[in-house]
């Protein structure tokens, strides 16, 4: 059986998954036991208010020895990352935070002999080649962005460290994840989660991808629950560890717009795409999960419709009391 989780250490807690796992954890573990950091972004009040929160760079080792040392950390999330959109703009960063950054929790997870390292990947591992509908487990991985780099390497090295040294690395190819908590943080799917905000607030969006343009998707409530199932899956039952293929729904940009205008019929999408579309076309336009289901028993909740319901009632909420940004 999987040993048990006591102390956790979140980075990239402000993130837009950190933020909303961050919560979860607590709410499960403790909020004494579920340790948040990030490095510049000021954390939300309900962040704050919940728990313990410090400021660490993940690519320097002191700084995260620090946290693991002071609060006795035995499990990570690490959830810092340099995203594809801005990675783009800036490959030096983002392999500098994704790579050294990984490296420093791996090395700390030997040194600290840690119960458990989950870190995420994304379906930015995946690139030319690969059969674009129902993309499997294994297949050719040949990103075309840094962020895409950055994840087969981290793919690539939390197999190494299980198989070398024992250390139980796992992860999970996160799709698009939309949110009604926390806007994106410079993906390539932002818009995904955009688009619920502006037709709320303008019922107009400008989107940044071609109508027909379709990618796997996940509400973030099913992102949370895959995160800590995974994380508490017995091991003996896991022949995969730091590269689940991980699944919800699938849609295209223009399906999104007719899910949205089912609720707000007057809602117009015009179509400009940009730098990204290219991104995006690399992509898979579903992914099997299957390893994933049969290994740790994976099952989504939300489907499209379900999940717009759900986005537009609370984005309507909160921007009828001005607070549809936070």
């Amino acid at each position: 059986m999987a040993k048990t989780i006591k102390k956790i250490l979140v980075t990239g807690s402000v993130g837009q998954i950190g933020s909303e796992l961050t919560l979860a954890l607590r709410e499960r573990y403790g909020a004494e036991n579920v340790i948040a950091t990030g490095r510049k972004t000021k954390p939300s009040d309900a962040l704050l208010r919940s728990g313990p929160f410090y400021f660490i760079n993940v690519s320097d080792m002191d700084s995260v020895e620090e946290m693991v040392k002071k609060h006795n950390i035995d499990t990570v999330f690490h959830m810092a990352a340099i995203l594809s959109a801005v990675g783009e703009k800036n490959p030096q960063l983002c392999w500098d935070v994704n790579m050294n950054g990984l490296y420093n929790i791996l090395e700390l997870g030997l040194k600290y002999n840690m119960t458990r390292l989950i870190i995420p990947s994304s379906i930015a591992v995946f690139g030319p080649g690969i059969p674009l509908n129902n993309t499997p487990q294994e297949t050719v991985l040949k990103p075309t962005t840094m962020y895409g780099v950055t994840k087969v390497a981290g793919e690539l090295l939390g197999d190494y460290y299980f198989r070398r040294f024992g250390l139980d690395v796992r992860g999970l190819r996160y799709p698009g994840i939309i949110s009604s908590e926390t806007l994106p943080g410079g993906g390539t799917t932002d818009y995904a989660v955009e688009i619920y905000y502006k037709a709320v607030e303008q019922k107009r969006y400008t989107c940044f991808v071609r109508e027909d343009t379709a990618l796997p998707m996940m509400y973030m409530p099913d992102c949370i629950k895959a995160t800590m199932d995974l994380a508490e899956a017995d091991p003996s039952k896991l022949k995969h560890h730091a590269d689940y293929n991980l699944a919800a729904m699938s849609f295209s940009a223009g399906e999104l717009a007719a899910s949205i205008k089912k609720y707000i019929p007057e809602f117009v999408v015009e179509y400009k795409p940009d730098f990204r579309q290219a991104i995006a076309d690399s992509w898979p336009n579903s992914i099997d999960d299957s390893a994933a289901r049969n290994e740790w028993g994976w099952q989504p909740s939300y489907n499209l419709d379900a999940m717009t319901r759900d986005m537009i009632e609370k984005l309507t909420a909160r921007h009828q009391q001005g607070k549809l940004y936070g």
